[in-house]
């Protein structure tokens, strides 16, 4: 604390991410993050890249990239806003959007950034509950809301909703802004952005950091009515007006066109997982249904701290949330088949 800090800061409690730690060389399945590089496409990009282009600024409007992103999801560039990582389009619209006399609404185990954000913006909210099998029951979120964000698959459970769940949830607030968080969708979930055309109410909101295998680059996006669209470029041209980098921009647009690749990654993470989560069953844990690039779990005998910190000593990060209800649980990311196995052999003489 200091004296010269504002009213705002002093009573932040801010966002905490997965551990980094210098000290040696880790297997990193904390994070999320993909563990196969990004397409070809994205190094011949840069290797091409005219770095006199670097003096001078990017496109304030990315017109390329959102052109792109547009013509991929079948959407008008209208209907789409690129910024520096989702984190950072959330709080573009948790500003712009969620600014509300009631409060908003989002699961009480959920992306840990949301009740961050409400604190900086002085937002009003409040959580509900997922029930016994950390499921999201939409009947609980109550009509009169001044917003709701749901992570779909959620985070850090790893569970979906359905389209049919996510239209009750856009026809009970249609008075408020919905917004679904897919940082996760490409790994089993269907994405909400078919439904923008029907629904005004939708802010879809995905990111290049999980499927794309670009966390490095910090590339964010966003997807719903033009209304929508314009408050959070007001929102952008008040706080930076050239957010996307030349080199980002022509990355993530090789990236976007590279479809056999990404495809690729992405099935080869999904065999994993199912690969990964009937052998941690073998070994006492109960595996909640993932549909996300990460499993969470917990094991019948051994507490999940205690597991934590035997793999961190083994030099192997998972992701431990010492919290209500999850205090139990473990947050493992999908990694490669040689970290997946790295992982189990380390399990099972933790366990033995």
């Amino acid at each position: 604390m200091s004296k010269f800090w504002s009213k705002i800061v002093n009573e932040l409690d801010p966002y905490v991410p997965g551990e980094q730690p210098q000290d040696q060389q880790y297997i990193k399945l904390n994070t999320n993050e993909s563990p196969y590089p990004p397409s070809p496409a994205v190094a011949r990009a840069l290797a091409d890249f005219n770095c006199d282009d670097l003096r001078r600024y990017p496109d304030p409007e990315s017109r390329r990239l959102v052109g792109a992103l547009a013509g991929y999801h079948g959407l008008t560039p209208a209907q789409v806003f690129v910024g520096n990582g989702s984190d950072e389009v959330l709080a573009h619209a948790f500003q712009a959007l969620l600014q509300k006399t009631a409060p908003i609404l989002f699961p009480d185990i959920s992306y840990s950034f949301y009740p961050v954000y409400c604190g900086l913006y002085r937002i009003e909210f409040e959580t509900v509950a997922l029930d016994q099998s950390f499921r999201i029951d939409v009947n609980d979120y109550h009509p009169g809301n001044g917003g709701i964000i749901i992570p779909n698959p959620n985070a850090p459970t790893g569970i979906a909703l359905d389209l049919e769940n996510i239209e009750e949830l856009l026809n009970r607030s249609r008075q408020s802004v919905v917004i679904i968080d897919e940082a996760y969708v490409d790994f089993g979930a269907e994405s909400a952005t078919r439904l923008i055309a029907e629904y005004d109410n939708l802010l879809v909101v995905q990111t290049f950091s999980k499927s794309r295998n670009l966390a490095g680059l910090r590339l964010g996006v966003a997807f719903g009515n033009p209304a929508l669209i314009e408050a959070l470029q007001r929102v952008k041209n008040s706080f930076n007006s050239y957010p996307i980098d030349s080199l980002a921009s022509a990355c993530a647009i090789v990236s976007l066109n590279d479809e056999d690749y990404f495809r690729q990654c992405r099935q080869q993470i999904i065999a994993n997982r199912e690969r990964l989560s009937e052998s941690l069953a073998t070994l006492g844990f109960e595996v909640f249904p993932s549909s996300s690039n990460f499993v969470f779990v917990r094991h019948a005998d051994r507490a999940a701290q205690s597991i934590y910190l035997d793999l961190k000593n083994a030099g192997i990060l998972v992701r431990y949330f010492d919290k209500s209800r999850i205090n139990n649980c473990l947050r493992i990311t999908v990694g490669s088949d040689s970290e997946c196995d790295q992982l189990l052999t380390a399990l099972q003489k933790i366990l033995a």
